[in-house]
């Protein structure tokens, strides 16, 4: 984690950036995939958690600059997450204020009916809609599930045995707000691992992670803060 203050001018303001993907959340990579336009303010807002009107209090632009290595490290180990198949064997959730610990089976025909067909269709869903618009010729190697998705067949695995509740779909779709607060690195390994194992299905290959890797260096930058080359 990086911590600087910096001069604003009301005073200063205190931030902290993560530097390693174990600090960065599957929800705030959500946020960054579905934010259009992404600037370097908005790219330090998400991952600091630090109000955007905060931020552009700061009397000089330039001090976010200390910023950028720590974002382009990101970028590095996102590519190294991808070519990892390292898959979690436990992960913890925050539910009613307690944190429980929730064995990852690597089987999600195991869980409920209800929740094996749910993300059978995001799946499906997921993969359909790639089709409709990319073709059917050699999807597999170009297949790319959105974090969304990835998120819901997530929400879909871990509720029964996170929350100790009967299946039902509606609240499971509600967990994917628990689901967002996992760290990317437990969260992407165990979504990677659904869709290329799923049944009847062939492995795609799903370079999800080269993409959200490749995101960091290609969107626009606003006119404000284009300077900053984070």
């Amino acid at each position: 984690m990086i911590e600087k203050t910096f001069k604003t001018i009301h005073g200063q303001l205190r931030i902290q950036m993560p530097s390693q993907l174990k600090e960065i959340t599957l929800g705030q990579m959500m946020q960054m995939q579905d934010k259009l336009n992404l600037s370097d303010l908005d790219a330090i807002n998400i991952l600091s958690g630090t109000p955007i009107d905060e931020l552009k209090n700061v009397i000089d632009i330039h001090d976010f600059d200390v910023f950028g290595e720590a974002v382009l490290s990101l970028s590095n180990q996102i590519k190294h997450l991808y070519n990892s198949d390292d898959i979690p064997t436990n992960v913890s959730f925050d539910i009613d204020d307690k944190k429980v610990m929730v064995k990852v089976i690597r089987n999600l025909s195991v869980e409920p009916a209800g929740a094996f067909m749910a993300a059978r269709d995001i799946i499906a869903d997921e993969i359909n809609e790639h089709i409709t618009l990319h073709g059917e010729e050699d999807w597999q190697e170009r297949f790319n599930p959105s974090l969304k998705a990835c998120c819901l067949v997530l929400a879909q695995y871990f509720y029964c045995r996170a929350t100790g509740n009967k299946y039902n779909e509606y609240q499971a779709e509600v967990f994917t707000e628990t689901v967002k607060k996992l760290g990317v690195l437990e969260a992407l390994p165990i979504a990677k691992h659904f869709f290329m194992s799923y049944p009847n299905l062939s492995k795609p290959k799903t370079n999800y992670f080269l993409r959200l890797r490749q995101f960091w260096r290609k969107k626009p930058v606003s006119n404000h803060s284009r300077s900053l080359s984070i």
